[in-house]
């Protein structure tokens, strides 16, 4: 599996110098499969950018895309990328969405609600391609090819999903928003669930644990809490992600090296910091 991250940034996107080596593009991320659809997590305002690169190819080719999401939630970072996907302007293309069912309707009413006039300029139905959403709960497991898809409820503010990804012997765990326990000690059952033994996990760096003090309700993990489930779950490999709006890149490079410096006391084999335009390969392609 390749995966390649083209949004990294929580609750809005931001720009500036501040910004420039890890990204103010809110989340997306690809991840690839040889002989497989594209497989793209969350549709925030890095879903532009993605669409970017995948659409002049098939153009070329002359054939839509088919590609699948798995939509943790909706809150607006997660889903504003949603009318900027190049691909989806094309007749034939499908986007097949996997997200959480919605108290105020079905998944896919509540999703096309958020391209409607008056907050953008036409409806979802006057996008060529087409949009299938797949309310789902937080015991779903399924496969997309040969790629299985497991997902469990975590908890935030709203019916929100992590998912793991297994493909070819190698799992990557994709947790974009976490609200941690007070202590910043205990590990939900699902979560570890996700995460047992996998290969990657991307998981929720929002804030400091001094800044936590103060936003422990705000629905996010802190850096040194994202080392601790990733190791009490077994992983091998953690990938910091969904980044403050506030953190500058000086911020965010101290915040992974205090989670490098408490990763390898707890033995895992690598902790990272996504950014965009950045790969990482777990396993075979």
């Amino acid at each position: 599996m390749r995966v390649t991250f083209f949004g990294v940034r929580g609750s809005c996107p931001c720009s500036s110098d501040q910004y420039r080596r890890y990204g103010g593009n809110t989340s997306c991320v690809l991840v690839e499969v040889d002989g497989e659809q594209p497989l793209i997590l969350d549709l925030g305002t890095g879903l532009r950018a993605l669409g970017a690169a995948l659409h002049p190819p098939l153009v070329r080719a002359g054939v839509p895309i088919h590609a699948t999401v798995l939509l943790t939630h909706l809150h607006y970072d997660h889903v504003l990328g949603l009318p900027f996907f190049a691909p989806l302007r094309d007749e034939g293309a499908v986007l097949d969405v996997y997200g959480p069912s919605q108290e105020e309707g079905p998944l896919q009413d509540v999703l096309s609600s958020l391209v409607h006039p008056p907050f953008f300029p036409i409806s979802m139905d006057g996008f060529n391609g087409e949009l299938r959403c797949h309310a789902i709960e937080g015991g779903s497991e399924f496969s997309v090819g040969k790629i299985r898809i497991v997902a469990r409820p975590v908890t935030h503010v709203g019916h929100t999903l992590g998912f793991r990804i297994e493909a070819g012997g190698r799992s990557v765990v994709y947790i974009s928003d976490h609200q941690a326990p007070l202590d910043l000690k205990t590990v939900d059952d699902p979560v570890l669930e996700l995460c047992d033994g996998a290969d990657l996990v991307l998981h929720d760096a929002q804030y400091t644990e001094q800044e936590f003090d103060t936003m422990s309700h705000f629905g996010h993990s802190t850096d040194s809490y994202a080392v601790r489930v990733a190791a009490e779950a077994g992983a091998r490999r953690l990938m910091l992600f969904h980044y403050d709006p506030a953190h500058s890149d000086d911020q965010l490079d101290r915040m992974l090296e205090n989670a490098r410096r408490l990763g390898a006391e707890a033995g895992l084999e690598e902790v990272g910091a996504a950014a965009e335009g950045h790969s990482v390969t777990v396993g075979p392609s």
